[in-house]
């Protein structure tokens, strides 16, 4: 899969949400939800994040960001 810039994925090997920043070789780059260090994933790996998925990391960015855990 090789998901467009800007969609929310699941890198299913690393079991983390991340929205798509771009492609760099065989790589999809992605970046965590609120900001933070990007990580190359395997495209075959990657699937899209469903609603569920999406609310649940915009949830835990605000609870973080209310307790001052990230600006």
């Amino acid at each position: 899969m090789n998901p467009p810039v800007g969609a929310y994925v699941v890198d299913t090997r690393a079991e983390r949400l991340g929205i798509v920043m771009g492609h760099e070789g065989p790589y999809v780059q992605l970046r965590p939800y609120g900001g933070g260090r990007e990580w190359d994933a395997d495209p075959r790996a990657v699937r899209h994040a469903t609603a569920e998925e999406r609310l649940g990391a915009a949830t835990a960015y605000a609870d973080a960001r209310s307790l001052g855990d990230v600006p």
